[in-house]
């Protein structure tokens, strides 16, 4: 028995050594599945019913599927339960985060939250819910949650039982994002009458588990490779952007490169990372802004406050239809409400504080992930004075025909200068968000950027 707890205590020592957080017991993994849905929420629905229990999510065939690609509304024919307005947002503050009533006292006469009828419609295909299960007894955090040790070559959901701040961030980082895809989509800065230019960009993202010519060396440590071409306007198209993300990004940082059309050269890119400038965003969102969050998390501390029920962007099926048009969707100081819909979900809530000594243009960032899809929704960024700063929303929306959440858009409201950006839209694209497509590794080295950004 001595000797069994001296090496429990040098086991404890060494695990407090090295920052390694264990993971799961098998005996904890097993309520996935059963009481929690098999990437980790309650199954369970809430007290009064208004948040329904999951039973198994959305499928294929929910709605008509266009020639192109596009999903139709499985909720077409819904109306609001009702809408918060700056009159009414008193007595729903307890589930609005600070940056939603920040909106209302910004856009008092504009502004507003349309509430709908809550539905659960996430799942996903079985491997990738048999891959989270194994994950949630091998995956472990080391280096303070920095990066990650044994995690499985599926490389999904790293904790979908977590247990602290970063472990919720690492899955949203690491959620099930489809196969290799392709997406024409736009992005915009509206000035503050409204007025927009858009900016088209193709993107293309390729998984190693995906990709038949993969190298396990070369990929072991690879989480996504990522490309994103300008197309539009002529003053910008050509430009490219490549991405190699990683998973342990404090031994190998994110390695990126860039090709400029006028220089015609291939650069290596650091300033894709952190707060970083965001591709012709006109300085209205960083790099890490990208997804709503995305990188390292080495420069901040992670403090999971819990679990609570919130209004935040659900279902957005409209909102990605192509029946709209930009011009009906971006408004002066944020998007038209009249094509957002709303549900009441409940979300994990972190708290990102900057690490002293550590530099970021946000001091501080409120989050809110859903528990269902691992996505964040709502982020309030936070300047060094403490001053709330900008607000983003994900307006999500589930794929019912592949068990993939995605964006309709994602919109970063800057509330000091009165303007925002609006990215992810894609109602005018010639074709919806193509997956399964033959990407190689080879279709992400620096040597191909410049055949990309052929104009």
């Amino acid at each position: 028995m001595k000797n069994a707890l001296i090496r429990t205590s040098a086991l404890a020592l060494s695990l407090l050594a090295t920052g390694v957080m264990a993971a799961v017991s098998p005996q904890e993994a097993a309520q996935l599945g059963t009481t929690l849905t098999p990437l980790g929420a309650e199954k369970a629905g809430n007290a009064d019913g208004s948040i329904p229990a999951w039973t198994g999510g959305l499928k294929p065939g929910a709605a008509p599927v266009d020639s192109n690609g596009f999903l139709g509304n499985p909720f077409k024919d819904e109306k609001p339960l009702f809408v918060i307005t700056a009159a009414t947002v008193e007595q729903y503050k307890a589930k609005l985060s600070a940056g939603q009533l920040a909106m209302f006292k910004r856009y008092p006469d504009t502004y507003r939250i349309p509430v709908y009828q809550s539905h659960r419609t996430a799942w996903a295909p079985q491997a990738i819910y048999d891959a989270a299960r194994k994950s949630a007894v091998t995956t472990e955090s080391q280096n303070g949650g920095n990066d990650l040790k044994n995690f499985d070559q599926s490389r999904v959901y790293a904790f979908p039982i977590p247990k602290n701040g970063v472990e919720v961030v690492w899955n949203h980082m690491t959620r099930y994002r489809g196969t290799n895809y392709t997406r024409n989509h736009v992005q915009v800065v509206p000035q503050v009458n409204g007025a927009f230019t858009p900016v088209e960009m193709q993107d293309n993202a390729g998984f190693p588990q995906y990709m038949p010519d993969a190298d396990p060396q070369q990929t072991s440590n690879i989480l996504f490779y990522y490309k994103q071409a300008v197309t539009a306007p002529s003053r910008l198209a050509g430009s490219v952007t490549l991405v190699h993300e990683t998973v342990d990004q404090i031994k190998e940082p994110r390695m990126a490169w860039s090709y400029n059309a006028g220089q015609r050269r291939v650069r290596r890119a650091p300033q894709v990372a952190y707060d970083g400038p965001g591709t012709a965003a006109d300085g209205m969102r960083t790099a890490d802004n990208g997804d709503m969050y995305n990188g390292a998390p080495d420069r901040y501390e992670w403090k999971l406050i819990g679990k609570k029920e919130m209004y935040i962007p659900y279902n957005e099926y409209q909102l990605q239809s192509p029946s709209l048009k930009y011009t009906d969707i971006i408004k002066p100081g944020h998007i038209n409400p009249d094509y957002t819909r709303y549900e009441l979900h409940r979300v994990w809530e972190v708290e990102a504080t900057l690490r002293p000594g550590q530099r970021h243009i946000y001091a501080k960032r409120h989050m809110y992930f859903d528990e269902d899809t691992w996505a964040l929704m709502g982020v309030d960024h936070y300047d060094s004075r403490g001053q709330l700063w900008r607000v983003a929303e994900g307006h999500n929306y589930n794929d019912f025909e592949h068990g993939i959440n995605t964006w309709s858009a994602m919109a970063i409201y800057d509330l000091i200068a009165g303007r925002y950006l609006a990215m992810n839209l894609v109602n005018e694209a010639r074709h919806a968000i193509a997956y399964d497509q033959p990407l190689t590794q080879n279709d992400f080295t620096p040597a191909a950027l410049r055949n990309a950004g052929v104009r």
